[in-house]
């Protein structure tokens, strides 16, 4: 598949990572393309454009830039050039103040989330909310001594999440689907819990898992 990453930061480069590892064909678009110049000698497969050309390569594209700023990256890539696409939405409606006490602060309210705003904007994207809820360190192929981790993921189209599930089963994920694109009041702030070990014990190395 040819995947399109929205994004130059530590996420947007494990996630490229990832899919070039299991064999899909990556553009990463970003507006500074030197802060990827030390990943793309790295990992030479992959292609360095705007995020114009991530946009128009990718059947599948991925955001993975800072909340503040995720409806101005799917502004500057143009929605003529995602119209119709899965976009795999990484993003989190982080406020810029400092945490308290290890929570993290966000500038949505529990009656609406970030990837709602996103989908109201921008009616004609497939989007699915996934890769928010770890760090970018266990997003591909992460090993537990629990098993394989839980992703939860939500999203109005359901060919879209077929999608983005069997990545997540490429990935070393378990998916768990909760439903329309509002789960993603519930599934954003599962960030500021997967936060709270690190800022309080420096302990990042962990992810959510579903019992039945």
């Amino acid at each position: 598949m040819n995947v399109g990453i929205l994004g130059s930061g530590d996420v947007a480069k494990a996630l490229a990572a990832g899919f070039l590892k299991h064999g899909h064909k990556v553009c990463v678009g970003t507006r500074t393309p030197a802060k990827l110049a030390d990943w793309a000698k790295a990992n030479t497969k992959a292609q360095i454009g705007s995020f114009v050309d991530a946009a128009k390569f990718g059947e599948l594209v991925v955001l993975a830039v800072k909340g503040n700023v995720a409806a101005e990256a799917l502004r500057g890539a143009g929605v003529e050039n995602l119209s119709g696409k899965p976009v795999i939405d990484a993003s989190n409606p982080i406020a810029d103040e400092p945490p308290s006490n290890g929570v993290l602060r966000f500038f949505t309210n529990l009656n609406d989330s970030l990837m709602e705003s996103l989908q109201r904007e921008f009616k004609s994207i497939r989007f699915v909310k996934a890769f928010n809820s770890v760090g970018n360190a266990c997003m591909v192929n992460p090993q537990f001594k629990g098993g394989k981790p839980t992703m939860f993921i939500c999203g109005d189209d359901q060919a879209a999440k077929r999608i983005v599930g069997g990545i997540l089963d490429q990935f070393g994920w378990e998916t768990a689907d909760m439903g329309k694109v509002e789960a993603a009041r519930a599934i954003e702030p599962l960030c500021m819990l997967w936060c709270i070990p690190g800022f309080l014990r420096s302990d990042w190395s962990h992810a959510f898992k579903l019992l039945n």
